[in-house]
């Protein structure tokens, strides 16, 4: 019999773990990763989403590799980044933060990159990038001022978190709707699958 390799999440996102569940996913190692999310100098919201996705992963590689029970685990890791042009918008921790992240979206598009990455058990990286383009309606100062009041915003990325309160506010969007949670569905499998993880393996059929 196949020994199936333990699958870690390098997030303690539990937006993150409920998408892996959606799908039949459960990891066996929540293992959040400590990683410095600074932007650096000009660099592209596109560019941060993969590039801390892929430390995330490493990082927690790294400390996998040094424990007999973890060093054959598969390794996920994501990080969403929300931005306007070539401007992040932070993981707002303060209310004036999310007045100003909500001030920008307000009745205009933008872009949110989720990146993915998946380490395999012989140490070969797997990345993918995802982005999807969002569009508010024109809020209100009496609209801001109410969700800001409801604190859903904290540690959401662009100041907000389409699967909760800020839904209302979206016109349009096109693309990958869980990634805008935090994981897009489609291109994790398909990344755990290349990785040699059975993706399908808690899935029942059950007779009609």
């Amino acid at each position: 019999m196949i020994k199936v390799p333990s699958l870690i999440l390098a997030s303690a996102s539990p937006r993150r773990l409920a998408l892996l569940q959606q799908i039949g996913l459960e990891p066996d190692v929540l293992m959040p990763a400590d990683v410095d999310e600074t932007p650096k100098k000009l660099e592209a919201p596109r560019a941060l989403a993969l590039r801390l996705a892929r430390e995330k992963a490493k990082a927690v590689h790294a400390i996998a590799e040094r424990s007999d029970e973890l060093r054959h685990s598969i390794v996920l890791a994501a990080d969403t980044v929300v931005g306007v042009g070539r401007r992040i918008l932070p993981k707002a921790e303060y209310s004036d933060q999310a007045l100003a992240c909500l001030s920008l979206l307000s009745g205009r598009g933008h872009r949110v990159f989720t990146g993915v990455c998946v380490i395999d058990v012989d140490g070969r990286v797997r990345t993918k990038l995802v982005e999807t383009r969002v569009r508010f309606k024109r809020l209100s100062r009496q609209d801001m001022d109410d969700y800001i009041a409801s604190g859903e915003w904290r540690g959401k990325a662009g100041g907000y978190a389409i699967q909760g309160l800020a839904g209302s506010f979206v016109v349009k969007l096109t693309g990958s709707y869980p990634s805008v949670v935090g994981l897009p569905l489609i291109e994790t499998v398909n990344l755990l699958s290349g990785a040699g993880y059975p993706v399908h393996r808690n899935w029942v059929t059950s007779a009609s």
